[in-house]
This record gives C-alpha cells, structure tokens and sequence, in this order.
C-alpha cells in the first residue's frame, strides 16, 4: 500500500511573512485551500486562513497579523489517522508537514488523504457493516472482535462512530461470513444492533410476528 508522506505536495510554494496582504488574497484567489502555511526565513510560522484575508488591510504585510496564523501541523512520522484527526479539528483542506527537525516539507491536501483512505482493506475490501451499541462502561474492543472471530468471521476495521457518557456506539467491517451468527452473538453480550440487516434472522421474524398479529387484529 502507498506510504501516506507519497502525498506530501509542494504544488505550491509556502508564503513569506513579508508579503503584502494583496498578494496573500490573489494567492487565495487562484487556489481552493481554507488555510495555507506561512514561512519566516524558512522557518514555520503557522497557516494564515482564507475567510481572515479577506478582512485585514491589503497594504499591511503578513508579518503585521502574525498573531492570527493557526499553529497545527502535521509530524512526517504521523500516520494517515492522526493526520485525518488534524484536518477535522482545524476544519481545513490543507495542513503543512513538518520534518523531525521542525524543517517545513510541504502539505498535505484533504482530497489526496481521503484517496489515501479509499486504499485501506476498511474502504477497498468487499465486506460488510455492523454497528453496535453498548453501555459506555460496559463496551470491550477486545470483546466486540472475539465475537467476530469466534464466528469465522474476519475483522477488516472498527471506529468508534459515536460515544456519550453514557453510550459507546462502533462501526466494524467484516469480510463477508456468517452475519446472521454474528449479529445474534452480539446480542446475546447484550450489544444493541443499531444497523439493519436482511440476514437478521431474529428481527424478520419479529417482523413476521408483528405483521400476523396485524393481520389478525384486522379480521
């Protein structure tokens, strides 16, 4: 599989403190990014965004509104994961790849990491989706693939979709097996089945249940 630092870009050379607000707003103009990096004598300052630009003075210099430049970034050890992690919590479409040294190696761009992510066996591989739902306290990583193996299952991936304090839900994928047998060993480790299934032995026949009752109910 294609190494995520393959799609580190310098499409784009990074912008200089020095420069003039005006040309900082053509660059945005000419470019999709939300956010892009800025350099001091080579050295990483911070990203400047976009929708900022568009109000500070044209004349004035970036230098001049260094305390509004965004300081993440992301390290070139980082896997895709954590990298992911940066651009969702800075709600942008770029961030600059720093070096061991602090050295400034170029970007990344959010496009480039999501056909990074179509590569995984999680996106790529034929399979299918199961979400679970459990008691926050309650819920075991370890557990939920135990149940997936003990039945001849094969995990291919699991996140963690939604979680309050009081619920823990995960999305897994599974190569295609023995879904219905999965599914009712989940439940009986008392794990809500919060997706819907055509294998789902148990709800369609609550299903048939519920639609003979109506039945009889309407004779």
């Amino acid at each position: 599989m294609t190494e995520i630092t393959e799609y580190i870009s310098n499409d784009y050379k990074a912008l200089d403190s020095e420069e003039t607000i005006a040309e900082v707003q053509s660059f945005f103009d000419e470019v999709p990014f939300s956010h892009f990096s800025v350099l001091k004598e080579g050295t990483y300052l911070g990203c400047i965004a976009s929708d900022d630009v568009e109000t500070f003075d044209f004349d004035k210099k970036v230098s001049d509104y260094k305390y509004t430049l965004e300081g993440f970034f992301a390290r070139i050890n980082m896997n895709w994961l954590d990298v992911l992690e940066i651009f969702a919590k800075n709600d942008c479409n770029m961030v600059p790849v720093l070096g061991e040294d602090n050295s400034y190696l170029g970007y990344y761009e959010l496009e480039d990491v999501v056909k990074f992510l179509y590569e995984t066996p999680f996106l790529k591989d034929q399979g299918g989706i199961i979400v679970v739902e459990k008691n926050a306290v309650d819920y075991s990583i370890g557990q939920i693939t135990q149940i997936v193996e003990s039945n001849n299952g094969k995990l291919l991936g699991l996140f963690i979709s939604d979680a309050s304090a009081e619920k823990v839900q995960v999305t897994i994928k599974i190569a295609l097996g023995p879904m219905n047998d999965i599914i009712q060993t989940f439940r009986r480790y008392n794990y809500e089945i919060v997706s819907e299934h055509h294998e789902d032995n148990y709800m369609n026949s609550l299903k048939e249940r519920s639609e003979y009752l109506d039945k009889y109910l309407n004779i």
